[in-house]
C-alpha cells in the first residue's frame, strides 16, 4: 500500500543490502577473483584494474547515501549504483537499475566515517582488502 511503501522500501532494502554486504566481506580477504568470475570480469571490463576503477567511480559518483553494485543483467556483467537503500532487485521502475547483485558496497558515510571521515575514495580503495571473492563467486 502507498501509505507504507516508503518505509518498507527503505527498511526492507536496508536489511537486504546490509545482509548481502556482510556475507561478502571477510578479514584478510581481497586479492583478485579467479575462475569463471575472474574471466567474466576481465571480459566485461578489460582487466581487474579497469573493473576496480569503474566500480570505485560508481561509488564516488553516488551523491549522498547509496550503493555501488556489480550485477549480472541479461547475461552480462554491469556496474551500477543505487540511491539510499534501493538495490537492483527492485527493478528499473523503482531503483533505476536492474540485475542480479553479485557485489554490493555501501557508500553512505556510516559505512566508513569512523576510519575514513569524508574520504569515500579512500574507503573504496581499501574495501578491496576485505572482499571475499569466493563468496562473490558463489553468488555468480
Amino acid at each position: 500500500p502507498d501509505n507504507i511503501r516508503g518505509p518498507v522500501r527503505n527498511n526492507g532494502g536496508g536489511h537486504w543490502n546490509h545482509s548481502f554486504f556482510w556475507k561478502i566481506l571477510a578479514p584478510k580477504a581481497g586479492g583478485v577473483p579467479t575462475g569463471k568470475l575472474g574471466d567474466a570480469i576481465k571480459s566485461a571490463f578489460g582487466s581487474f584494474a579497469d573493473f576496480q576503477a569503474k566500480f570505485e567511480a560508481a561509488g564516488i559518483g553516488r551523491f549522498g547515501s547509496g550503493w555501488a553494485w556489480l550485477v549480472s543483467h541479461g547475461g552480462k556483467l554491469e556496474i551500477v549504483s543505487t540511491a539510499n537503500q534501493d538495490n537492483p532487485l527492485m527493478g528499473k521502475a523503482i531503483s533505476g537499475v536492474e540485475g542480479k547483485p553479485l557485489l554490493g558496497v555501501d557508500v553512505w558515510e556510516h559505512a566508513y566515517y569512523l576510519k575514513y571521515q569524508n574520504k569515500r575514495a579512500d574507503y573504496l580503495k581499501a574495501v578491496w582488502n576485505v572482499i571475499d571473492w569466493n563468496a562473490v563467486a558463489k553468488v555468480f
